[in-house]
């Protein structure tokens, strides 16, 4: 410790934990950003979810290394005095430098373009099919290609939504409203703040929004119990739409937990909630690269170009650290997440529990 360094202890940081009172700590550094909430560009929800702890790795991950620059000014003058970083946080940051050294989050190869394309192609054909065919047969398979559409720029915003896929800031803003807002009728900024909250909080059950699916959905029977939703900030039975089938297969078989993230086990976290889905490459386009959704959630800046490539690295490391890999086929996770639904609503409709345990008394009587 250096002699002229003012040091607080982790559980001294761990008070700052409040929305009045947020700090966080950053490479040894503690910042005060109580003030900054509400101005940080990924909504306040990922900071108060990681209020009063070392978000390092999550820092990492979700920023370019321009962000560094403004932290200066959030400095408090304290440093962590127990600071340290496990073999597995060490390896994954030397993965990060790796990957951003050799310029792989500002290479997005020519996919955009492709995806744009493709779009258009399948817009074309659905209207053509419509307006010019007379056959029932002919306007049911532009319904479908109408679905593909709107599946492929859904995966347009997502990418938007984590890196600039545009040439300008601008242009990626105008191309986020364009396919949210516009063309898929969700709020780009809705998105954002739900979508941080998930990744950051990893199939947790009572802050990850993802997750919060009652009375409609449950993937554990700990939902029963009247867990108070961190994220909507009542009581769930929580009304939630359902989320698209390759959300439900990367998560709801994978590993839950109950209580606020920690920012100390980044990788531990994202290995344990998610699930690959092993395909062939000509799929990718189906998928939209999310089928490498632990790739993803440890590199959520990385282009999904360099998903597939990344993805034998990634398993060496889960292997070398003795942490979960899972990648099934599209089959099995279908198996998988069935199988986790029907256990939960077994537990659902078991009547031998007292009244408070059973759902089907909680959802005649919803809480709000």
């Amino acid at each position: 410790m250096g002699a002229n360094k003012k040091y607080i202890s982790s559980d001294e940081l761990k008070k700052h934990n409040k929305s009045d009172d947020l700090w966080i700590s950053i490479q040894e550094k503690v910042y005060n950003v109580t003030d900054w909430a509400k101005e940080h560009p990924g909504g306040d929800v990922p900071l108060l979810n990681l209020a009063g702890h070392d978000v390092t790795d999550a820092f990492i991950a979700f920023h370019p290394g321009t962000a560094w620059k403004y932290l200066d000014r959030f400095f408090t003058g304290y440093y962590l005095g127990d600071f340290k970083v496990s073999e597995v946080s060490r390896d994954f940051r030397k993965l990060h430098s790796e990957f951003s050294k050799a310029g792989m989050f500002e290479k997005k190869g020519h996919g955009v373009i492709y995806s744009l394309c493709f779009v258009a192609l399948l817009l074309f054909t659905c209207v053509y099919g419509v307006l010019c065919c007379d056959g029932f047969w002919i306007h049911m398979f532009s319904g479908g290609l109408l679905g593909f559409l709107w599946m492929q720029v859904a995966y347009l915003g997502h990418d938007s939504g984590h890196y600039q896929i545009m040439t300008t800031r601008g242009f990626n803003k105008f191309a986020q409203i364009l396919s949210g807002n516009c063309l898929t009728g969700i709020s780009i900024a809705w998105w954002k703040w739900t979508h941080n909250a998930h990744h950051i909080s990893c199939n947790s059950l009572d802050y990850d929004p993802d997750l919060q699916h009652l009375p409609m959905l449950a993937v554990s029977s700990k939902l029963f119990h009247s867990l108070t939703s961190q994220f909507y900030g009542s009581i769930f039975i929580c009304r939630h739409s359902f989320q698209h089938i390759q959300f439900t297969l990367n998560h709801f078989a994978a590993n839950v937990y109950v209580g606020a993230p920690k920012g100390d086990d980044w990788f531990e976290k994202q290995t344990s909630g998610t699930i690959d889905i092993d395909c062939s490459s000509w799929m990718d386009w189906f998928f939209g690269g999310l089928q490498f959704q632990l790739e993803h959630h440890l590199f959520p800046r990385l282009p999904r170009c360099h998903l597939r490539n990344i993805s034998p690295v990634v398993r060496e490391l889960c292997k070398k650290h003795n942490l979960p890999y899972r990648s099934l086929s599209f089959f099995e996770a279908n198996v998988w997440t069935l199988r986790t639904l029907r256990t939960a609503a077994l537990e659902a409709r078991d009547f031998s529990n007292p009244i408070p345990k059973n759902l089907l008394w909680e959802a005649v009587n919803t809480h709000g």
